[in-house]
């Protein structure tokens, strides 16, 4: 068991739909700079998951708790305060938005200016909203986009704009992130300098983060540890190497060693 303090924990967390039971008992604790992938073939439930921790689906039962606090069944806009952010597998830019906007709009969720003073544009709104606009810029550095901040999203190569949702999590000021699938579309190169500035974001920023991806060398080259789950059920967990020669992982996932 790690020193480190337990940042999201999931106990026997179960959702199910009607008669289907999408997710089952899954069972594990994140800590605090954890990097932190969920993998398993296509419909093992790990988009659901991630709904799970993030309020767009309440658990049947369970337990969901995040810094010791229960968020199972919270608004998603209750659980983005709390610290918890997420990208998606379908990218949700918004489109006709600059890049730089794109961030700021993250990062309202923690503006505390009144609709009044926001309508007046009074002092403290113009320096809240300068504010905003420069720690936007600073993720934008850190994401390398910086050189695209009035560019409109939509006109951005796809892997750019997989690195662009990154930021725009990334200025809610969460303590823990969710990536999801965030390398899918990139090229060799890309997928590399995503690996980087994970880390950077673990190491630099202090954030955890829970990741899924089907690019098995991207996971098993970034992640410190690792759970796979099968038909929504947990069928292994532990260390790249531990996953890597798992037979239920290489029988039901893998089909060989990576």
């Amino acid at each position: 068991m790690s020193e480190k303090p337990v940042v999201l924990s999931l106990d026997k967390a179960t959702i199910q739909f009607g008669g289907l039971i999408a997710v089952n008992s899954v069972t594990f604790d994140l800590y605090k700079g954890d990097l932190f992938g969920l993998i398993g073939p296509n419909g093992a439930g790990k988009t659901t998951c991630f709904n799970l921790i993030t309020g767009v689906y309440k658990p049947t039962s369970g337990s969901i708790k995040f810094n010791g606090k229960e968020v199972g069944g919270l608004a998603p806009a209750k659980i983005a305060e709390m610290g918890i952010c997420r990208t998606f597998q379908n990218i949700r830019l918004f489109p006709a938005l600059s890049v730089l906007e794109n961030v700021v709009v993250g990062a309202y969720l923690r503006h505390k200016t009144s609709v009044y003073g926001a309508y007046t544009y009074l002092p403290p709104a113009i320096n809240e909203t300068e504010s905003l606009k420069k720690d936007a810029m600073d993720l934008l550095e850190v994401m390398d986009l910086a050189d695209m901040a009035g560019s409109r999203s939509a006109d951005l190569p796809y892997g750019k704009q997989r690195r662009l949702e990154i930021a725009r999590a990334m200025a809610t000021k969460p303590d823990l992130i969710l990536l999801d699938e965030p390398a899918a579309g990139m090229n060799p190169q890309e997928k590399e300098d995503l690996q980087a500035t994970v880390r950077r974001i673990r190491d630099e920023f202090g954030k955890t983060v829970l990741l899924i991806e089907h690019d098995m060398r991207f996971v098993m080259g970034l992640c410190e540890r690792i759970v796979v789950l099968d038909h929504g059920e947990e069928i292994a967990q532990g260390s790249p190497e531990a996953i890597r020669s798992d037979p239920k992982v290489i029988e039901a996932y893998l089909g060989e060693a990576v």
